[in-house]
């Protein structure tokens, strides 16, 4: 094995990084899907020859990221490196091989160097469609949400797979955007695969093998240090999810053991009839995360650094379903893991971790028809993503709409009323969603759709936190919990609804959880958070006993900072009975 200088190697480190940030933006440039280009609902990196992780691009879901990183060793069992030419690219959607649901397509390219293979170049991808039902939670079975694509080659020597897009733009409902996305991660492969070429002649490499096995070991032995400070003990925790036809039951109980970590999901709800399960890749995808997040922010993400956390669910539960079980909305339930980690590990690890969010992202679909020049039909589909609250963390308050633990990004109203007859009406902050406490937790928003089209539409609302709040943490209160309605009235959610030409959608998002006591948050921090629209007046008296007296009209459209100030008296008094009532309940 070579030994490599520190320097020399964070020099290729940091080259690696911008070759997988160059496949990134390539992805990013020529994608045609608002869900990739807008949203950035992909991931990217490079693999070692034997199929190991060894970087990522800077940002990326870990539903994808972490997924593919666990999800190659089934590209390279079925094609082995003596069946692959240059210009060969490979192709799956199968949710038990890769992120979990068969809206995502993973795209692997192989490296050759002179003839050899070096490395692959991979990328996953939320594509529009991908046919069947309209995305929803409403299947009962695979078969009935889409194209399942199994491992098969895209390319060969260059040459496209004719059967086989023939066969995607037959099923999928965006010809066009899907295929178009599919041509956009092979290129950005290529893209990849010619700076690392470049990079490994620069550097007088002919593998990258002692490099990769440097980088993750090194990784592995940073993240196994950073658990080795968790006191050695079992740290258990449950949470609900609303579910589908009933309440979904999240159990975890993570176990320290030196530089170990296990995490097993045995407890949680058994597998689901409808399409929120989640297949055993994704679940280890968020808790790997978690754990990273938690413990070892700053430790490269690699398969190193997957070594340490040993991640376990009963076959048969939500967490680890069978096939052909319909996972069509598996985030809903995925997406729960890192703050079910959290809850559990801020046990061992108080003042450290953050309160419950929003969790999960809110994907609406939205599809109709519009009426052109001269009569002429066409139809449009919408992948909308939007964001709640972060819960509340240890030093600071939590972020407003800021994904977690997803970081796909919302779609600006310009680009949605420019390729559709969709109308944004409303998209404001959601006054008093973020739960009170020493720090506040983030606040949601609050959204209105139309479509000016005149013809009848549709929409699926995949979303949670309806029922469940996400919790608060020491003594934090927890979030608001969201709500979906039509015309003002109360609509079920994981559903596809039809819509008359005139409705307006209503969709107001979660909002995070509190951390610590709401009185120990100063009466100067309350009243800023009323001057700036996150806290009510009302609100702000109930939650955090601060009287604020406002001077202004109320019909007044701009409200001043000197319109707002603190009644010093009355706010002592609300306080001083707010601990004499809490005194009597002990």
């Amino acid at each position: 094995m070579t030994s490599f200088d520190p320097v020399v190697l964070e020099i290729l480190w940091n080259r690696l990084i911008s070759v997988c940030n160059e496949q990134h933006l390539t992805l990013l440039r020529t994608a045609f899907s608002t869900v990739v280009r807008e949203s950035q609902d992909l991931s990217c990196g490079v693999f070692d020859r034997r199929g190991r992780m060894m970087a990522q691009s800077a940002t990326g879901t870990p539903g994808h990221i972490n997924a593919m990183a666990t999800g190659v060793r089934h590209f390279l069992a079925a094609f082995p490196e003596s069946t692959l030419e240059p210009g060969d690219v490979m192709i799956t959607n199968d949710p038990w091989m890769t992120a979990g649901q068969i809206n995502d397509m993973t795209v692997l390219s192989p490296v050759f160097l002179d003839d050899a293979l070096v490395a692959y170049f991979a990328s996953t991808c939320h594509a529009p469609d991908i046919g069947g039902r309209m995305l929803s939670a409403e299947a009962r079975e695979i078969y009935e949400e889409g194209l399942r694509i199994p491992l098969t080659k895209l390319f060969h020597r260059g040459e496209p797979n004719a059967e086989l897009f023939r066969i995607i733009r037959a099923n999928v409902r965006t010809p066009e955007e899907t295929v178009g996305d599919l041509y956009a991660q092979a290129s950005s492969n290529a893209v990849g695969a010619r700076s690392l070429l470049h990079l490994m002649r620069e550097f007088h490499l002919d593998s990258i093998e002692d490099l990769a096995d440097e980088i993750m070991s090194r990784s592995e032995s940073a993240l196994r240090n950073s658990i080795f400070q968790i006191p050695n003990g079992r740290y258990e925790n449950e949470s609900w999810s609303d579910g589908f036809e009933e309440p979904i039951r999240i159990r975890v109980a993570v176990t320290v053991e030196d530089r170990d970590i296990h995490i097993d999901f045995a407890g949680s709800s058994p597998q689901s009839g409808r399409g929120i399960n989640v297949v055993l890749n994704y679940t280890q995808a968020y808790a790997s995360f978690a754990i990273k997040a938690a413990i070892g922010p700053e430790v490269p993400h690699n398969d190193g650094s997957f070594r340490p956390v040993h991640i376990t669910a009963p076959e048969g539960s939500i967490f680890n379903c069978r096939e052909p079980a319909a996972v069509g909305s598996r985030h809903l339930i995925g997406h729960f893991v890192p703050g079910a980690i959290f809850g559990a590990l801020a046990q061992a690890m108080p003042g450290q971790l953050m309160s419950g969010g929003s969790e999960p992202v809110w994907l609406s679909l939205y599809r109709g028809e519009q009426i052109k020049e001269l009569g002429a039909r066409s139809s449009f589909m919408l992948s909308h993503f939007q964001l709640g609250g972060m819960g509340a963390r240890a030093s600071k308050d939590g972020l407003n709409t800021t994904g977690f633990p997803s970081g796909v990004g919302g779609v600006p109203a310009e680009i949605i009323e420019s390729l559709t007859p969709l109308l944004q009406r409303r998209r404001e902050l959601r006054i008093d969603s973020g739960g009170a406490g020493r720090f506040r937790g983030g606040l949601g928003q609050s959204t209105e759709m139309r479509c000016t089209s005149g013809q009848p539409w549709e929409v699926s609302a995949m979303i949670d936190r309806i029922k469940f709040p996400g919790s608060g943490l020491q003594g934090g209160a927890p979030g608001e919990r969201g709500h979906f309605s039509v015309d003002q009235v109360p609509k079920p959610a994981k559903m596809l609804i039809s819509l008359a030409p005139s409705a307006t959608v209503q969709l107001d998002l979660p909002g995070g959880g509190g951390y610590g006591d709401p009185l120990e948050r100063s009466p100067e921090q309350v009243l800023q958070d009323v001057i700036d629209g996150y806290v009510s007046i009302e609100a702000a008296r109930s939650e955090y006993r601060v009287a604020i007296i406002y001077s202004g009209t109320q019909d007044q459209l701009v409200r001043l900072p000197e319109h707002f100030r603190v009644d010093q008296p009355a706010t002592q008094a609300l306080r001083l009975d707010e601990i004499n009532l809490r005194l009597k309940r002990r």
